[in-house]
């Protein structure tokens, strides 16, 4: 039987190659899988140009993914040092790389990424328009932007944010609700100053329909982007916030009845309290699509600590419903982030969703958590350090300072709980002042 998507063939009853991959990765029946692939409760960004891609699932009852950040920029143009960003990326076993280039040779860099990585691979396609025809904002036309969307799917995109939400009914909402920092989101500010300057509606909502052409043609995911998340945590859950979420519902029904998948794009900054509640209410006003969400920062004082913001933020977001977490480094805010703050970031973003999947009761993720607690009972070292999300760093602290005695660390040396428990336990005298006898 044929098929155009992958939700066209789990509607049709067919449990393609990609599924059956991602059910064995979630040891999950594929026929349950099928069925929420069908509802749009999981998507799986399989475009039919990305060869490499080792298929993975987003969404509900399955792991939190997370996504990495990348591209190139006008002040940091050296592909090869993304490359090697991308390289570690993969290896570090994210999910997700969104190609954030705005400068230069974008094409190129995109090519190669879509070449060598086995992660699904994201991009915001209005970044690359002004540069792509090299003609300023006000001047580009719906016909050159759509094209620019073509070009993605066409060179194996699998996820694309699309800023459809932000109409010229939204604008109005924000005008009348004034904010701390107005529209933070680049691509949403993007659209937004097209409209203003050309006196026209967001195209990406007035031509809906021909995008759902382009990714329905090449199975592209589409991700509607949160043009009006808050940018501080005064700005969160306001009026233009709500009502863009409110559309993206809309065009999701739209999309789903083209068999489009969607993601939905969410906050952004927001205080720790107001987090549960923004989870519901997308899930409620977005039946249930899988949500993606950037942090949320929990708090604005801490740059150069980001990745913790973020992290302790996505925790909250993804225990109460999220579903993809996009990683923040420590340069957030500042600059563009370097290898040693990707790997930060990284790391920092998989432990959120691991303490996420263990509040979810996501099948198998507490039984890592039990294998490191055994090791630690038996003071294996050799295994925590396998069973460790940074087994590298785990290794170097502990050879940086080693103590008198194996079976114990310079915190605590002979006085360690765990050592001395055992010990006991078996009956043996514990020595803590003198040689073992």
């Amino acid at each position: 039987m044929n098929y155009t998507t992958q939700m066209d063939a789990a509607k049709k009853g067919i449990i393609t190659r990609e599924i059956e991959k991602v059910a064995q990765k979630e040891n999950m029946d594929p026929e349950i899988l099928r069925t929420l692939i069908a509802e749009g409760k999981v998507v799986i960004p399989a475009n039919k140009n990305h060869k490499a891609l080792d298929p993975e699932g987003v969404g509900k009852g399955i792991k939190t993914k997370i996504n990495v950040n990348l591209g190139i920029s006008k002040d940091c143009c050296n592909i090869d040092k993304e490359l090697e960003k991308v390289k570690k990326a993969i290896e570090m076993k994210a999910e997700a790389i969104m190609d954030l280039s705005c400068f230069g040779k974008t094409e190129e860099f995109r090519q190669k990424l879509i070449n060598m990585s086995s992660a699904m691979i994201g991009t915001v396609p209005m970044y690359d328009a002004v540069g792509f025809y090299d003609k300023e904002l006000k001047d580009l036309s719906v016909e050159e932007l759509l094209k620019v969307i073509e070009k993605h799917a066409q060179d194996g995109v699998d996820f694309m944010t699309i800023h459809a939400g932000i109409t010229r009914e939204t604008a109005a909402v924000f005008k009348r609700n004034k904010r701390r920092m107005n529209i933070v989101s680049r691509g949403g500010s993007l659209i937004y100053a097209w409209m203003e300057l050309n006196g026209k509606e967001n195209p990406f909502y007035e031509y809906f329909d021909k995008i759902l052409d382009i990714c329905e043609k090449y199975d592209v995911t589409i991700s509607l982007g949160d043009a009006c998340r808050p940018g501080c945590i005064d700005d969160s859950t306001d009026a233009c916030q709500i009502k863009e979420l409110m559309t993206l519902g809309e065009l999701t029904k739209r999309a789903w009845a083209r068999n489009v998948q969607v993601i939905i794009e969410g906050p952004g900054h927001m205080a720790l309290n107001e987090i549960e509640t923004n989870m519901m209410l997308e899930k409620r006003l977005c039946h249930d699509a899988p949500f993606y969400v950037l942090g949320p920062i929990v708090t604005d004082i801490a740059p150069g600590y980001d990745h913790i913001t973020g992290a302790i933020g996505g925790a909250v977001a993804a225990a109460s419903g999220a579903d993809f977490l996009c990683y923040l480094t420590p340069a957030e805010h500042l600059r563009l982030p370097n290898l040693e703050d990707m790997k930060e970031g990284i790391i920092a973003t998989k432990i959120a969703a691991h303490v996420a999947d263990i509040a979810k009761g996501i099948k198998g993720s507490r039984e890592w958590d039990n294998k490191m607690g055994q090791a630690r009972q038996e003071l294996d070292w050799d295994k925590m350090f396998e069973l460790a999300i940074d087994p590298e760093k785990a290794k170097k602290y502990r050879e940086e300072s080693l103590p008198q005695h194996k079976d114990s660390c310079t915190m605590c040396g002979k006085m360690c709980a765990v050592r001395n428990m055992n010990k006991v336990i078996k009956g043996k005298n514990i020595n803590i002042l003198r040689e073992e006898d």
